[in-house]
């Protein structure tokens, strides 16, 4: 990470239920993974820590154990009590999710405009604060294909989506949209914005995991301190065989570094 970011590495033990086997699964130590999550989301909070940096983690079998789980990004909101925004960040890309862990079919019933003013001003704001954007420019993306195309392929950019924007862009916001996602990550658009709300998982990772798959990261913004995490799942097809790239996690490390910088340079 440079010369800068050497220091002291402080290890703080959790114990695992059972003991673990590379590649392989154990409900048992479930409770482990939600352990350390909690400690280290708590410890930031009381202010020991400037950012945290995740792992992937598999939230199948925790909640296989029992304990129901969608991901990082809701733990930690529930944990800070925070309205947060999960923003994927690459080299010349920013794009985040008005919806994350959703099946395909709940996606247009989540599409509200209350959770549309919410996240929009979540992403606002976190441009503005750890990327230092004064005035943010933000294209919002269609939920149907060609943005509804006047309503013949769905009408929730009509009903939902147009109203929202235009109140928004009243109070200020500067906003585009909303687009079709099949043109809004062409070279000649990206020019007219900053960063990209996309209105569901698969609309947004496919492209920027093409784009920058070894170097994109996770980034949830709206937290009290600065969290970022690896853009990958986690491989458990190659666990123990000395074949995983660490580029994203030093990718992730690099991004908290920089964002915990800015705001401590803000503060």
């Amino acid at each position: 990470l440079g010369a800068r970011a050497r220091g002291r590495l402080r290890v703080l033990p959790v114990a695992l239920a059972q003991p673990e086997t590379p590649g392989h699964l154990d409900v048992r130590n479930a409770a482990y993974v939600l352990e350390t999550l909690a400690r280290a989301s708590d410890a930031c909070r009381a202010g020991h820590y400037a950012a945290l940096v995740t792992g992937p983690v598999h939230k199948g079998i925790i909640n296989d154990a029992g304990i129901p789980f969608t991901g990082h990004t809701e733990f930690f909101a529930a944990r800070a009590a925070a309205d947060v925004l999960m923003l994927l960040a690459g080299p010349h890309l920013r794009i985040a999710l008005a919806t994350t862990h959703l099946p395909l079919a709940a996606v247009p019933a989540a599409i509200t405009p209350e959770r549309l003013r919410r996240v929009l001003g979540v992403l606002w704001r976190g441009l503005q604060r750890d990327f230092g954007m004064p005035a943010p420019r933000i294209a919002v993306l269609g939920l149907n294909p060609h943005a509804g195309e006047n309503g013949h392929l769905g009408r929730e950019e009509i009903d939902i989506i147009i109203p929202t924007l235009d109140a928004l862009r009243g109070a200020g916001m500067h906003l585009l949209g909303p687009l079709p996602a099949d043109t809004a990550f062409a070279p000649a658009a990206r020019a007219h914005y900053d960063a990209v709300l996309a209105m569901y998982h698969d609309q947004a990772l496919p492209v920027l995991k093409a784009e920058a798959f070894d170097t994109g990261v996770n980034i949830t913004l709206g937290l009290p301190y600065v969290r970022t995490s690896v853009d990958h799942g986690t491989a458990l097809d190659i666990a123990g065989h000395n074949r995983a790239e660490v580029n994203s996690l030093l990718s992730a490390a690099r991004m908290a570094l920089q964002l915990s910088a800015r705001r401590a340079q803000a503060a």
